[in-house]
């Protein structure tokens, strides 16, 4: 015991492959897998037409769509990131990865995910400037102010990201190497380092802290100062009309954060069953990408218009091309 003791402390070791370890034990688990698939081939088709439309709709290029476009390239690189490798892993049976690419999963799958909170907090801010100080809006939340948010908030998720992926590389895997999660996942990898990993654990807080709870924060404060200037308008039309501007990134909101925050906080309380945290954690990084377009994009009236405008568009275009070919025909 003491030679193995000092070989853990003298001995670095770097394992070749990871085993993802998925659901275990769990009956009928390929219809799960299927069903994920299923879910992706949603996310991908909607938001692809999402970014498609406001590219191609000039009536879009606003402040506002620069962050809703930036939303569906997370939600759709996010999906990308885990939905096809998990698909293939399970499907096929085929759950080794190597080291390398094990934290090359981890970097996107944390990149894009934390992106995505930090675009509803921008969502936020949008909504805030528009309802709190209106007259003003124009001149505050513009196309250059609103691509500025984005980028910072790209290098500072770029930044948390590489932290804690580099902090990875200095533990040393002599025990074990199943990782007991659906992905190379944080946590269930640095628990296994059978040297120091106090700085990855207080790097997991951490990222909690900056990317669920801070952004969380400060979206519950925001809605705040959006009750109390909807208390402010006395016509009730208008209350009304201002408070369905909010309704969709609520509902955005509640369904990406609730979740996450419930595993995170939960794991960290209480003792929760490997399938169980799977399952939730699954679920809270698949539907919200997958719905975002029908809720906060294919609901709004602007988006509707120019859906409408650009099928118009497109349907001209289609007959001139029509009347061309038939003339050279002739």
């Amino acid at each position: 015991m003491n030679s193995m003791a000092s070989l853990e402390n003298t001995t670095f070791i770097r394992p070749p492959t990871f085993y993802i370890s998925g659901l275990y034990n769990m009956p009928h688990s390929k219809y799960y897998y299927m069903f994920l698939c299923f879910m992706y081939s949603g996310t991908l088709l909607g938001n692809s037409f999402i970014i498609g439309t406001i590219y191609l709709a000039r009536t879009l290029h606003t402040a506002k769509y620069i962050a809703v476009f930036n939303l569906a390239l997370c939600d759709l690189f996010g999906s990308s990131a885990i939905i096809p490798k998990y698909a293939d892993m399970f499907l096929h049976e085929n759950q080794y990865i190597p080291y390398e690419d094990c934290l090359a999963n981890m970097f996107f799958v944390f990149l894009f995910m934390t992106m995505q909170s930090f675009t509803l907090l921008a969502l936020c801010f949008d909504r805030v400037i528009a309802i709190c100080f209106p007259l003003r809006y124009h001149a505050i939340v513009t196309k250059a102010t609103m691509t500025l948010i984005i980028g910072v908030m790209w290098l500072v998720s770029a930044f948390l990201v590489t932290v804690r992926v580099a902090l990875i590389t200095r533990l040393s895997f002599c025990r074990s190497a199943i990782v007991y999660s659906y992905f190379c996942d944080h946590g269930p990898i640095y628990r296994l380092a059978c040297n120091d990993n106090s700085l990855n654990y207080m790097m997991a807080y951490v990222y909690i802290a900056a990317v669920l709870c801070l952004p969380l924060l400060l979206i519950a404060l925001s809605y705040v100062c959006i009750g109390y200037a909807l208390c402010k308008i006395s016509h009730g039309a208008e209350r009304i009309k201002a408070m369905k501007t909010c309704t969709s990134h609520i509902i955005l909101v509640a369904m990406f954060y609730l979740p996450l925050c419930g595993v995170y906080f939960t794991a960290h309380a209480a003792y929760i069953d490997p399938n169980t945290r799977i399952i939730n954690s699954v679920i809270a990084q698949i539907i919200p990408p997958m719905l975002n377009p029908i809720i906060y994009s294919l609901k709004t009236e602007e988006v509707l218009q120019s859906i409408k405008i650009l099928y118009k568009r497109f349907k001209v275009n289609f007959a001139m091309e029509e009347s061309v070919k038939n003339i050279a025909k002739n």
